[in-house]
């Protein structure tokens, strides 16, 4: 019965979400808009995490499942991809290395700001 209450809490949040998308015409996928309420409920702590835990690791442990119709949609539409495939992978090379470089520069600043406060915790005791 956990578990069904867990998948109902993420597919009403997904169902809020692209109700959200087609009622406002927004430009962004309800899936997308989902995921940010979702988020937006569990920093807020009004969904906690035990309560959507064993639907989301499950989730997460079969997440290269996911990625197959993706695949799929790829090679179906390779035809219309091969007239730009170099430009499409010299962008994914240039996103990827700013992904990589802004993330390591976030990871150190707050690597630092955690250092800091850790010394401060050192010093007043």
């Amino acid at each position: 019965m956990k578990i069904f209450r867990e998948s109902i809490i993420i597919f009403g949040i997904y169902l809020i979400g692209e109700l959200i998308s087609k009622s406002f015409s927004l430009p962004l996928p309800g899936n997308i808009i989902g995921l940010i309420i979702l988020l937006i409920l569990l920093c807020t702590k009004v969904i906690k995490v035990e309560k959507i835990e064993n639907v989301s690791n499950f989730f997460l442990d079969h997440l290269a499942f996911f990625f197959i119709p993706a695949g799929v949609g790829l090679l179906s539409s390779f035809d219309t991809i091969k007239n730009n495939l170099v430009s499409i992978l010299i962008l994914c090379l240039i996103t990827t290395a700013i992904v990589i470089v802004s993330t390591g520069i976030i990871v150190q600043y707050i690597i630092g700001i955690q250092e800091k406060k850790t010394k401060k915790g050192y010093e007043k005791k």
